[in-house]
């Protein structure tokens, strides 16, 4: 055969005889084994709801305030000649304490004058009332020495009191919030002299919400009207102290009866006694500090709790169904908190919701339940794997 020939005979023999060596193989290759099929619904826990009774804390807070606050002025004139050493910002004075002296002089010597006048208008009116009943002296003139007698003795009355208004006191113990006169000072009357506040009672004006009303009994009106204040329900004050969280317990003692306009908020007003503890050894609460209050609520109600994380936007819960499907409800929250949401309707005890955050939940979507074991072991086992990584 010649050499052309052979080669194109050659070569597709080979060809034909790897293809039948292949085919051959490929009978005795064994086959893969058949895999099942895997459920790839979404697996989800579940929580089964309950009814329970629950009462409810309303949240608010506000700024401690005095509930005396005085503008001490001059009642008058005349040059400050003496000042008491508590009369500075932060002083402490007990009731009827002087903290200020004013130039007495003007005001004793008309004192002097106006006793010295009554003396002598009582003389006058004893001769008059003694010549009337001897039949010497007309009624008229009687008249004229009782009313001159009358009208001294209302010029000492007065000066008298003008002496007294030279002392500044208080008719309550308070602290002094500022200075505002210094000795030596002429004043007039009106002239601001400083400012000072009862400690007997300091107040804090929570705002409340009309929701917020729902769960809170304030004082009635007509006992507000009668006494000026009524026991409400109990407060829990807290605020940072020195780097310390503190309580302090107050109550709230009436509402200011109107809605703001602008907030729409009505505002009740809780009291504390002696914030200072002047009389006491507890915490002092001063003037001005910022607290976040915790009103018992008035009743308890028969609601649903469900973890905040279930809540999808403002009031929908992600329903399983007894076929393991999502039911996307709507639901009344009457009420949450910083971990739970309360809800009065939309959902029945023994109903199952799903805490399990889903990216785009719709309805009829199928699921599986994770059991409970087998989620805790995988957390179990994500922890064991994190301390490794971290070790």
């Amino acid at each position: 055969m010649k050499p052309a020939y052979r080669k194109f005979v050659v070569i597709p023999g080979i060809l034909l005889v790897a293809i039948g060596l292949m085919m051959a193989l490929s009978q005795f290759k064994p086959k893969p084994p058949k895999k099942e099929d895997e459920n790839l619904d979404l697996l989800v826990e579940v929580l089964p709801l309950q009814v329970s009774a629950q009462q409810f804390t309303i949240s608010s807070q506000g700024t401690v305030r005095p509930r005396t606050q005085t503008i001490l002025s001059a009642e008058i004139s005349g040059a400050i000649v003496s000042i008491s050493p508590k009369f500075t910002a932060g002083g402490v004075f007990k009731k009827g304490e002087s903290l200020m002296r004013i130039d007495p002089t003007n005001y004793a010597a008309a004192v002097d004058r106006t006793e010295a006048l009554v003396a002598q208008r009582q003389i006058e009116f004893d001769g008059a009332r003694k010549l009337r009943s001897q039949g010497y002296r007309a009624e008229s003139e009687f008249a004229s020495a009782a009313a001159a007698l009358a009208a001294a003795k209302a010029d000492l009355v007065n000066a008298k009191r003008n002496l007294e208004r030279t002392h500044i006191r208080l008719p309550y113990e308070g602290i002094v919030m500022s200075k505002n006169a210094d000795l030596g000072q002429f004043v007039n009357p009106g002239t601001q002299l400083g400012v000072t506040f009862a400690t007997d009672v300091a107040e804090i004006r929570l705002p409340l919400t009309d929701q917020d009303l729902a769960f809170i009994d304030l004082p009635n009106t007509v006992d507000i009207a009668s006494t000026g204040a009524a026991e409400g329900p109990e407060v829990r004050l807290t605020a940072v102290q020195k780097g310390k969280l503190t309580e302090w317990n107050a109550r709230i003692v009436r509402s200011e009866g109107v809605v703001d306009e602008r907030s729409r908020v009505t505002y009740a007003v809780a009291q504390v006694d002696d914030p200072y503890q002047l009389h006491g050894d507890g915490v002092p609460l001063p003037v001005g500090t910022f607290v976040a209050a915790a009103i018992d609520g008035s009743s308890t109600q028969e609601v649903i709790r469900v973890p905040r994380t279930a809540l999808r936007g403002a009031d929908q819960l992600l329903v399983v169904t007894d076929d393991n499907r999502i039911e996307i409800r709507t639901v009344n929250v009457v009420r949450s908190d910083a971990k739970f949401a309360y809800v009065g309707r939309g959902v029945s005890a023994g109903e199952r919701i799903t805490t399990t955050a889903i990216e785009a939940p719709s309805n009829g979507m199928s699921v599986r339940i994770a059991e409970s074991g087998r989620i805790e072991a995988a957390d179990d086992r994500d922890q064991v794997a994190a301390s490794s990584e971290g070790g």
